[in-house]
């Protein structure tokens, strides 16, 4: 079997900017839902059987105790906000499983779902779909990977090390000297992309970096300066790790079958007329560029979803 593990939140915000508005008959914003569902059957009638989808049910977490700068929920747009709580609701009528992170984020869920099922003997393949390169740390072989649904584009443990230059346990490592500015951490100063996975592709970690510069024997520009500010901002970068080391110790399920997806629930229909009845509306005013699609789906819920075999 493959395992699919779904980053909902990218999901959502990635539909919200690539597809038309479209409201309800209360007049609320739909149309991210009724894009992220409608892909999300897809895969369903494409074959896949075991699925979950991991969500940021409110955008902070645990990590804002850790860091002042960490990323909110500040500046987000009210419209795609609100459906969060829809695209839960609709995904788990659906009868997908929706893992809803509050004290954690979504891509710890992710972490800690490929964590749960790649021991499985019966699983063939994990596949986290989330461009996000904190997950890449999850990587494992060809068994764990992640895909990129946008793109198409999977990336295995080689494709990590091709993208990052460093081996998917080193990528907390590397994005504490990089920084995430995503995430909301600057990462050290000096220490850029080359540098840092030179240096990290030798010894792995931070603490194995030696403290002289003459000691590690790679190409490095200002290797001086950078060891410098490596022992001065030490506390700091091992802070960043901390950010940037997604938790695989959250008990999200005891058997990889409760992934199994049986069909959707009596509830669903329900939520189905509703997305179906939105009103599409020709533009959403925002100040943001939007993609130029998201998987090219038409929205519809009338047809009828048989469970998959498998």
């Amino acid at each position: 079997m493959k395992v699919y593990l779904i980053d909902g939140t990218y999901e959502l915000f990635r539909h919200y900017y690539a597809l038309p508005s479209a409201r309800d008959r209360d007049g609320r914003e739909v149309g991210a839902v009724r894009g992220v569902v409608t892909s999300v059957l897809g895969m369903l009638k494409s074959g896949v059987t075991h699925i979950a989808v991991a969500t940021d049910q409110v955008i902070e977490s645990f990590r804002n105790s850790l860091w002042p700068g960490y990323k909110t929920g500040e500046g987000i747009e009210p419209d795609l906000l609100a459906q969060f709580p829809l695209l839960e609701e609709a995904l788990a009528a659906a009868g997908i499983i929706v893992w809803p992170m509050v004290e954690f984020e979504a891509d710890d869920a992710l972490a800690a779902g490929a964590a749960l099922a790649f021991p499985d003997e019966r699983v063939e393949q994990v596949i986290i779909c989330t461009p996000d390169k904190d997950l890449a740390q999850c990587v494992v072989g060809t068994r764990v990977v992640q895909l990129n649904r946008r793109t198409g584009v999977t990336c295995d443990e080689a494709g990590v090390v091709q993208k990052f230059g460093v081996r998917p346990a080193s990528i907390p490592d590397y994005l504490a000297l990089v920084g995430d500015s995503a995430d909301g951490y600057p990462g050290l100063p000096g220490w850029g992309a080359k540098s840092s996975a030179a240096v990290l592709a030798k010894f792995g970690r931070l603490e194995a970096i030696p403290a002289d510069c003459r000691e590690w024997g790679v190409n490095a520009a200002n290797a001086g300066t950078l060891a410098s500010t490596l022992a001065r901002e030490r506390e700091t970068a091992l802070l960043f790790r901390t950010l940037a080391t997604l938790r695989t110790d959250i008990p999200l399920f005891d058997d990889v079958d409760e992934l199994r997806w049986r069909g959707p629930t009596t509830e669903f229909a329900k939520i189905g007329e509703r997305l179906d009845g939105a009103i599409t509306e020709k533009t959403r005013t925002t100040g943001r560029n939007r993609e130029q699609s998201a998987d090219n789906v038409q929205p519809s819920f009338t047809v009828k979803t048989k469970t998959a075999k498998g």
